[in-house]
């Protein structure tokens, strides 16, 4: 299970420091690939990356759906179409491709946010506003979270 928030610093090359915590949890999985893709909500750009399990999850999950619903081909074209697979180097590090960077925003600071079982990527300005979005938006996820039984 992933858990926390860490920043590493994007090389001009676009590779950046997976943070250790991280690599043991993919190293205790037995594969330290990641797949790594655009993200799905339209208030925020960042990067998610799955275990390569959890994203062959994913994509049974997706399977499974009607192939012709309009939400789905476009859950597909975003999600699936943008992703890549990412293995760290012997230094730790994965490369981020132009594309994704470029989706995300990201510059130079790079915001690893945990969310359980899989990792968000983002640009720390970007991150940054995030939360305080997320903070400002706390009596709706309280109410949420109650109607759910939490």
């Amino acid at each position: 299970m992933f858990l926390g928030a860490y920043e590493h610093s994007l090389d001009d090359k676009g590779r950046v420091a997976l943070p250790v915590r991280f690599r043991e949890v993919l190293s205790a999985d037995g594969d330290t690939r990641l797949i790594v893709t655009t993200n799905v909500d339209p208030a925020g750009r960042c990067l998610v990356a799955y275990p390569v399990r959890e994203w062959q999850s994913f994509l049974e999950r997706i399977g499974d759906l009607p192939q012709f619903d309009e939400n789905v081909i476009r859950l597909k074209r975003l999600h699936v179409a943008g992703a890549t697979e990412c293995a760290p180097d012997r230094q730790g590090r994965i490369l981020i491709p132009p594309m994704l960077r470029d989706y995300a925003s990201l510059k130079s600071q790079v915001i690893f946010a945990a969310l359980g079982t899989c990792i968000e990527l983002w640009d720390r300005q970007l991150w940054n506003t995030e939360r305080e979005r997320a903070k400002g938006a706390l009596p709706e996820i309280n109410t949420a979270l109650a109607r759910l039984g939490l």
